[in-house]
């Protein structure tokens, strides 16, 4: 059940094929998949909070680090405006990864009422 994103099981990640550099980059990457049966664990123990956040990694994980980056900071409190965040949800949107579009505009909606917008 456990692969990684380049599609590998997670038996063959280890050290010594590290060591002789024979891993990728996408190697050590978590799969999407992996994290949506972390979610559904999550939920089978009454965590509904850690299994939603397990199904926004999963749709992060799909994005290229720097979309996850500027993302994160986008986030970060008197780094954008509300425009700027509601632009980031709808490109969310499109990927998709309505989760965390979602999870933008309710933190545009707090950091409206918070003063923590630019």
């Amino acid at each position: 059940m456990t692969r990684a994103f380049s599609g590998r099981d997670s038996e063959e990640l280890t050290l010594d094929r590290l060591a002789r550099e024979e891993l990728e980059a996408d190697d050590v990457r978590i799969h999407p998949d992996t994290l949506e049966h972390q979610a559904a664990v999550a939920e089978q123990h009454d965590n509904p909070q850690l299994a939603a956040n397990f199904r926004r990694a999963a749709e992060l994980a799909l994005m290229s680090e720097a979309d996850v980056l500027a993302l994160y900071e986008a986030l970060r409190p008197h780094r954008a405006t509300a425009e700027e965040l509601e632009a980031l949800a709808t490109r969310l949107e499109g990927v998709p990864a309505p989760l965390c579009a979602a999870l933008v505009r309710e933190a545009g909606d707090v950091y409206a009422r918070r003063g923590l917008l630019r």
